[in-house]
């Protein structure tokens, strides 16, 4: 019996992305019915919105997505598509495997580096809580934070302020690091390392570290540990080889995990996964890179590898297995990678987004 998965073609290069990974995943010869939907700047023309009714639709009744790059504006137009799902659809968890392959250039080539970092989802800065300055409820903030018994007083105006909150709770404390011991053991992997901010963040980060602490004694099996934050940045880029799971609140999550592909290359081969109780949706965790649209040009590596973590979480776990060899023989041989996969980027044998498809589809 064939898959049912929807697939999101994004704008910019994501269609061009889209069509490279679905041929890689179909050439494994696991059957999947595609459902092909829409989000983005292109459709949003036509629809009136970035993210239609039926692609919402389609990702409820397949639980299960692949999804392209889509482009988020910055400090202007629509909301975050990838926060807008991740939200929506309950999807608490992102785990973003950062995995040196050979052939890929970085400044840790000869590390065996294998990093995965857990991050949560749903809470934090990115839970979307604010208050524009010259706002009066934030006005009204200001003032009933200030009226409080202590001495954490705002001590500006709310018509120069911006505020965001940043929630923590217990429980969404307790999922994310559950969900990333779970992941440890049922991957093989020995160590989980909770990343936080509680030297100075007592009320938000500090429940955080007591809880994971807490969660941490279900599993006597996998070792834990605990580092700030800023100090974890520093360690990545020393010694990454020392690390293995990391799990992390929302913001440290989005910043580390680039820090983590940047380690093993970039974010051209660093793929993602958004996982919930409801579903999961799939994704490159690079940007939509308009400019390159409709060139054949940009690296379909990630998106491939999303689809490789997809495979997985269906159960198709030979399939997977294959289908990352396949993409790491390629990358290895350095023969048909695009331009950004070559020694030097003006390299003129560097091939197209497609025929770099092709090839792993070859290697299957």
């Amino acid at each position: 019996m064939a898959y049912e998965i929807t697939l999101i073609t994004g704008d910019g290069t994501g269609p061009e992305l889209a069509q490279a990974a679905k041929k890689c995943i179909d050439a494994t010869g696991v059957a999947v019915n595609w459902d092909i939907q829409e989000a983005g700047i292109d459709v949003m023309e036509t629809a009136g919105t970035p993210i239609p009714d039926s692609t919402l639709e389609s990702v409820r009744r397949t639980r299960c997505a692949l999804k392209a790059p889509i482009t988020t504006p910055v400090g202007t137009g629509f909301r975050s598509i990838n926060v807008y799902l991740r939200q929506e659809l309950g999807l608490f968890a992102c785990i973003r495997p950062c995995k040196q392959y050979e052939g890929v250039r970085s400044y840790f080539s000869d590390l065996p580096v294998d990093l995965v970092i857990v991050r949560e989802n749903t809470e934090d800065l990115y839970a979307g809580v604010e208050f524009e300055a010259g706002e009066e409820a934030t006005d009204r903030l200001i003032e009933f934070i200030n009226g409080l018994p202590s001495d954490r007083k705002i001590k500006t105006l709310g018509k120069e302020t911006g505020i965001s909150i940043k929630p923590i709770s217990i429980s969404g404390t307790e999922r994310i690091v559950r969900c990333a011991m779970e992941y440890a053991r049922d991957n093989g992997r020995k160590k989980v390392t909770a990343v936080h901010k509680a030297n100075i963040m007592k009320y938000s980060d500090g429940l955080y570290l007591d809880t994971a602490a807490q969660v941490a004694k279900d599993f006597p099996d996998i070792e834990f540990e605990e580092r700030i934050v800023d100090n974890m940045c520093m360690q990545l880029v020393q010694k990454p080889e020392l690390y293995d799971v990391l799990v992390l609140p929302n913001l440290y999550g989005d910043i580390v995990s680039d820090l983590g592909a940047g380690i093993v290359g970039g974010l051209g081969v660093a793929p993602g996964a958004n996982i919930g109780p409801e579903g999961a949706v799939f994704e490159a965790t690079h940007g939509s890179a308009p400019k390159y649209k409709g060139q054949n040009k940009v690296n379909p590596t990630a998106l491939i590898l999303s689809g490789m973590l997809m495979l997985l979480h269906i159960g198709e776990k030979e399939a997977a297995e294959r289908l990352e060899n396949a993409v790491a023989a390629v990358i290895a041989e350095g023969k048909e990678v695009t331009y950004d996969l070559k020694p030097h980027r003006d390299d003129p044998t560097a091939v197209g987004t497609q025929e770099m498809a092709d090839a792993i589809c070859r290697k299957l």
